[in-house]
């Protein structure tokens, strides 16, 4: 493997992995926030939410300016911004401080996961944007394996309000990495037709490319079943199954393993069998999981054994679903390749948010709300493969 692309994809990956980071980490805390902040469950979530929304929206601003400023620039403002909501969130006297700093975090971070997305497309299509994506989730995904067992580390020894203090830590590394490593992708002479105008009327051509915005909400209901256990699964395993914070982040990791384990033969078999026909095989199967799953649990079925198994396959399906979706997407939108991931990063956190929202009226303490979120998601984006690849014929995907 060529020594700038393992580069690539090691530096774009740590920018991209600070925001689900700063998530990840702070997942084991989420009851003892409540506690610290007297605040109930659904505020606490909100504070999650209000993070995911921020994550989303802030994709459209970021997005058109490294078209017209360039991938660095925004980037180091978007890790900045990041930087203060860290110490913000670690001095938060309350849970409403608290999502007000969550969300001026949230603003920050997302530079991190719209702009290293373009970067991949300014360097690769076909089969090599496939495999430097599938090496950025690879990187991407190390953050749900390690971020909550750290977490649990770090709360164990300074209390929630560490884990905000690391993450600002590992921001201003995230600066000097960038700094260090990372060339400009977008030339002076590519930016000449960027502007303000340009990116609207880029924005309207894309609300209107039904595919472009089927394989977008496929990934977004992926992401969305996801950002659903995310919200859920602390307080369903430590308080429902009686997990320790620690082995929580050890159950939590297990996912990661999967979907990491998995999606890194992405660009073998997209080279194989060409990406349309992964996205339909990868979905089918994470649905039908997560449909099993919901059978099992509605029957009565409430053993974490369970839970575990089909949620391993289920996430390993998944590690499929999202690189593949996000090269296809921007397969045909190089030219604005920086608004394109914007539209389609902020279309899948909004969803994700929503989703938080809409399930967590339903929490009961048990994991049925958790899975029927998860389930439903999965079934969605089933419905969405079949109307926008049902009847597509594989393409065969070029390499360079």
């Amino acid at each position: 493997m060529p020594s700038k692309l393992l580069r690539n994809a090691i530096v774009l990956g740590l920018l991209t992995a600070m925001g689900p980071f700063a998530i990840d980490m702070y997942l084991p805390a989420l009851p003892e926030i409540g506690r610290s902040l007297s605040a109930d469950t659904s505020m606490v979530q909100a504070s999650l939410m209000a993070f995911f929304i921020s994550l989303g929206a802030g994709q459209l601003i970021y997005g058109p300016l490294s078209d017209m400023l360039g991938r660095k620039l925004p980037l180091y403002f978007g890790l900045a911004v990041f930087l203060v909501g860290s110490i913000g969130c670690a001095f938060a006297p309350d849970i409403d401080t608290l999502i007000a700093f969550r969300f001026l975090q949230g603003l920050g971070a997302c530079a991190g996961m719209v702009i290293p997305r373009a970067v991949v497309r300014d360097l690769h299509t076909g089969t090599e944007a496939a495999r430097l994506m599938s090496l950025l989730m690879l990187v991407f995904s190390v953050s749900p394996i390690l971020a909550p067992l750290a977490g649990s580390f770090v709360i164990e020894a300074a209390g929630w309000r560490g884990v905000f203090w690391v993450v600002t830590v590992l921001a201003a590394l995230g600066i000097l990495l960038m700094a260090l490593f990372l060339g400009e992708t977008r030339p002076r002479e590519h930016r000449v037709d960027s502007s303000i105008g340009g990116a609207l009327s880029a924005y309207g051509a894309l609300l209107t490319d039904w595919k472009f915005l089927g394989l977008t909400f496929i990934g977004a209901f992926g992401i969305a079943s996801f950002f659903a256990y995310l919200a859920n699964s602390s307080f369903v395993l430590i308080e429902h199954y009686g997990l320790s914070p620690r082995l929580y982040s050890v159950f939590f990791s297990i996912n990661a393993v999967s979907f990491i384990g998995v999606s890194q033969t992405t660009g073998w078999l997209a080279s194989r069998f060409g990406l349309d026909r992964i996205v339909r095989v990868a979905v089918s199967g994470y649905a039908f999981a997560m449909a099993v799953l919901l059978i099992v649990t509605l029957a009565g079925v409430d053993r974490l054994d369970v839970l575990a198994a089909l949620l391993f396959v289920g996430y390993g399906f998944l590690g499929l679903v999202i690189p593949t979706t996000a090269v296809l997407s921007m397969e045909e939108h190089g030219a604005i390749a920086g608004t394109a991931s914007a539209l389609m990063g902020t279309l899948q956190f909004v969803t994700g948010a929503l989703v938080i929202a809409a399930v967590g009226p339903f929490f009961d303490g048990t994991s049925l709300p958790m899975v029927v979120g998860i389930a439903g998601c999965a079934v969605i984006a089933f419905v969405l493969t079949q109307m926008t690849l049902g009847r597509s014929r594989p393409v065969e995907v070029p390499a360079e």
